[in-house]
């Protein structure tokens, strides 16, 4: 990758209005299936126009309670927008209630019509027009409700939603959030669906409740590059008034929607009865899923009576491959050791200002983020993620450790234990399916549960799924850990090797962190991106190869085979419940703005080209901003065996060649020393040489250059630029969509001031609203490491979004204002919501640039621009007599 043109042309281009056309746009499940035109099966959208009230409230579940005066919100909804130093237990926690108006399509009259909610944090009620349908407890997987007979045609319909998100030591976690290492944000945070079908249908295995069964269960019992085995378990239920006789039909396609597999089984059923049918099939020649290589192949599914007619269907992404952990062997994928360490990192699911309130596209630009690093597995932690996440893990060939929700609590009460197991089931229903699947963790998180607890634990994932590659992990230190085959240790390196078991495979759960104490919690890991270059540095050593004895990357390199890899802690920084400040261990910082260690995780990625839609092949990064305090010696991170540094043009060259006999991690940082100096930037600026000041580095693979990477020195601060930190994806006009918008102010060839600390007040106009648009939340930014991130949220309509970011106090010799337009577009997915409703929704924009003033504000900016150009010319005057009386100094 040309990291010059990610630093300053990219920029240029993106501030003027440049996009991208998307290549790959990500498609998301609905209920845990893709629709199948023409099988009768239709999920719609729930997410727009919802009545929101924060606090207690009696009579609001009523369907003619009056609402008018609540604040409309489109979900998911985080209850609040919070700033991004949101840690200490500063959200919100009590009840809410939300209230959704509209009237159902007459289409849909005699359906069977399901509302599936994806989670609601805390324990929650449902109501539809008054009448209690589900009381749910936890806040990280599904409540269905079956609302077929509780709606009304031709009318007005409420459904409400009371939720409260307080400590509650009855469900998992359980754990206070003044104890709690992460925030228990609260609201309907993930997306609603109405899902409407025939009576006789596919059921859903989270609403069914049946061991082994309900929904679809896909497995492979064989699976070699020659011939793959798969088992298809399929749940029916017959709803209707008659007897059904019928056939349930397989299709498998290949990515390339070449047919690979076509198979069929009778039906008989009686009425208002369910039942399992089963097949077990074989194709030739598999394309395995593998991180490197991630195929998924598309099922689909249809239910047809004896006249041929399809009553009911839907596609499943599935991805097929072996997963064998074989102790001292190591791990094996797809029959073959996987002669690599597994390196990942653990994911919170929060996100800067809106809290756990993240889109679908939001969780997939998360995923490809870190495949783009180099990581090849995420530890969901500490609990199940939203399954948009889980899409994008497949795609992008992710593996995953699948958790229940729980961080150091148990309670002795047997509900809580009774809670706790019903959320393994629903977990491994829900996911048992999914290509990225790598392990169970069914285990609480760092607790001290009862003896028997770890065993009924593992003993219930067997039983929710008695095939191959399903694997449980526990705490070596934990109780009950003898019944697991797959432990959680430190590698063998920091541990005397004689104590592995020679059965077991171990792999480290957290990695990297580093505290004084657990109470002060300062660490050479844990750094905010703002503090700039030489805390960012120490971070990506730490993390790299420490000149103190610790977990790093390195190590994993350095340890036997039987210890597989680890997951760092953490990749993003996050909120936390028990600490005042966040984490900020991350390798991006709450915004996704990555730090010098993402860089360095990047360098360890293989340098070989691949068609992973995520980032491959050789890279090359200059962490080093050439700053009049920036370190001398000069690190730069790269995946190529040889790097060539050259400082200044025409200027002294340093090599670096990779020593491919040394142990551990395939490319260490480098760092070339004595190289960088102020002064000399200094001189060369003295004489009038400035376009010579640069450092450059290329990358070279068996003598072939194949990346570059140029820093400049910023010079003065000239003008504001703003890009979109968006992965080539679409912005959905669906009223939930974000995009990052990211602005920084630049020297006039667009290389960014790091050292500025100016505060940025943004304005936008069209179908877009900033979130948090409140003092010190998102609306004015204050710049941090030279760029201010600000989150841009669609409305419901598609169209033309403009931003305008300029500095809070204007002078005629400050930067020019920056701009920015963009489009949003319709999305695919049909919404349910009433217009009136969706009408009365007012966007949060306390600076808005009317539609009306548009001409105006572009005049306004021709003359800003105007008048820099002017000053420019004036400061020569001011330059020159500078230097006329200060410029002849001795050490010049």
């Amino acid at each position: 990758m040309q990291y010059t043109l990610k630093k300053t042309l990219a920029l240029l281009f993106l501030a003027i209005g440049f996009t991208m056309q998307a290549q790959n746009q990500p498609e998301f499940s609905t209920a845990g299936f893709y629709e199948l035109e023409g099988s009768g099966r239709n999920s719609f959208s729930m997410n727009p126009a919802w009545r929101f009230y924060k606090g207690n409230l009696q009579g609001a579940e009523k369907k003619n309670f009056d609402d008018k005066n609540w604040a409309v919100v489109n979900l998911p909804n985080g209850i609040e927008y919070l700033p991004q130093e949101a840690s200490g237990g500063i959200n919100y926690q009590g009840e809410v209630w939300y209230r959704k108006h509209f009237t159902p399509d007459p289409k849909l009259k005699g359906k069977k019509l399901f509302l599936h909610f994806e989670a609601i944090m805390g324990k929650s009620k449902i109501y539809v027009n008054g009448k209690l349908l589900k009381e749910h407890f936890g806040g990280y997987l599904p409540a269905i409700v079956d609302v077929s007979d509780a709606l009304n045609w031709g009318e007005d319909n409420i459904i409400a939603v009371w939720a409260d998100n307080s400590n509650d030591p009855s469900y998992p976690p359980g754990k206070d959030q003044e104890v709690l290492d992460f925030a228990y944000l609260g609201g309907i945070y993930r997306d609603v669906w109405l899902i409407s079908h025939s009576n006789v249908h596919i059921t859903n295995a989270n609403y069914e409740n049946e061991i082994a069964g309900g929904g679809i269960v896909v497995a492979y019992p064989e699976v070699s590059e020659k011939k793959a085995e798969i088992v298809l378990k399929t749940h029916i239920r017959n709803e209707s008034s008659a007897d059904f006789k019928g056939k349930i039909i397989y299709r498998l396609y290949d990515k390339e929607g070449k047919l690979k597999l076509k198979t069929g089984k009778k039906i008989s059923l009686q009425s208002n009865n369910a039942t399992h049918i089963t097949s077990e099939e074989s194709i030739r020649n598999p394309q395995l899923w593998a991180p490197e290589h991630p195929h998924l192949y598309n099922l689909e599914v249809e239910i047809r009576n004896n006249k041929g007619k399809v009553v009911d269907g839907y596609r499943k992404r599935i991805g097929i491959r072996s997963l064998e952990f074989k102790g001292e062997d190591g791990f094996w994928l797809n029959g073959k050791p996987y002669n690599k360490p597994i390196i990942g990192g653990n994911r919170h699911q929060d996100f800067a200002v809106v809290g756990n309130a993240v889109p679908n596209n939001v969780h997939w630009k998360d995923a490809k983020k870190l495949r783009d690093a180099g990581m090849i597995l995420i530890r969901n932690a500490h609990y199940p993620q939203d399954p948009a996440f889980m899409d994008a893990a497949d795609e992008l060939g992710l593996f995953v450790i699948v958790n229940i929700p729980g961080w150091q609590f148990w309670n002795k009460d047997p509900q809580f234990e009774k809670l706790v197991y019903q959320d393994i089931r629903n977990m491994v229903r829900r996911d048992r399916n999914r290509a990225s699947l790598f392990l169970w963790e069914p285990i609480l998180n760092e607790t001290w549960y009862p003896d028997a607890f770890a065993k009924n634990a593992k003993d219930i994932v067997e039983t929710e799924f008695p095939y191959p590659n399903s694997h449980s992990a526990c705490d070596l230190e934990a109780k009950g850990s003898e019944h697991f085959d797959i432990l959680y240790t430190y590698p063998f390196e920091m541990l005397p090797e004689e104590e592995a078991d020679p059965s077991k495979t171990y792999f480290t759960r957290e990695w990297g962190d580093n505290v004084d104490n657990w109470n002060s919690h300062n660490s050479p890991s844990r750094v905010a991106r703002a503090w700039g270059e030489n805390p960012m540095l120490v971070q990506a050593q730490h993390y790299s190869v420490p000149p103190y004895s610790y977990i790093s990357y390195d190590i994993f390199y350095k340890t036997s085979k039987q210890h597989i890899g680890g997951a760092l802690w953490h990749p993003f920084d996050h909120q936390r419940g028990y600490h005042p400040d966040p984490f900020y261990g991350g390798i991006m910082d709450a915004y996704r703005q990555p730090k010098y260690s993402y860089y360095m995780f990047e360098a360890q990625r293989n340098p070989e080209k691949t068609n992973l839609i995520a980032e491959t092949g050789p890279m090359v990064y200059i962490a080093n901003e050439m700053t009049p305090f920036s370190p001398n010696d000069v690190t730069v991170f790269s995946n190529c065996d040889e790097v060539r540094l050259t400082k200044f043009e025409n200027g002294e060259t340093f090599i670096h060649k990779v020593d491919k006999d040394r142990e551990g991690m395939p490319f260490p940082p480098i760092v070339f020393k004595d190289v960088y100096n102020f002064m000399d930037i200094k001189e060369k600026h003295r004489a009038r040489k400035a376009n010579e000041v640069f450092l450059k580095a290329e990358g070279f693979i068996d003598g072939k250059l194949v990346a570059t990477d140029t820093v400049r020195p910023a010079l003065r601060p000239e003008k504001i630029m703003l890009w979109l930190d968006d992965e080539n994806l679409d912005l959905k006009a669906n009223g939930s969509d974000f995009v990052t918008l990211v602005a920084a102010v630049t020297d006039k060839d667009g290389n960014i001031k790091r050292l500025n600390n100016s505060i940025l007040e943004f304005e936008i106009s069209g179908e877009g609203e900033i979130l948090g648009n409140q003092n010190f939340i998102a609306n004015p930014q204050q710049l941090r490491w030279g760029t201010a991130p600000v989150l841009v949220k669609t409305t419901n309509t598609p169209g033309e979004i403009t931003v305008k970011a300029s500095l809070r106090m204007k002078g005629s010799q400050r930067p020019v204002s920056g701009e920015i337009t963009f489009n949003s577009v319709a999305p695919k997915k049909e919404m349910i919501y009433n217009p009136e409703e969706l009408a009365a929704y007012k966007l949060n924009r306390n600076s808005t640039v009317e539609q009306s003033n548009k001409s105006q504000a572009e005049l306004e900016a021709q003359v800003e621009k105007l008048q820099q150009e002017l000053n420019t010319i004036k400061l020569k005057e001011v330059e020159q007599q500078q230097e006329d009386f200060g410029g002849k100094e001795v050490n010049n």
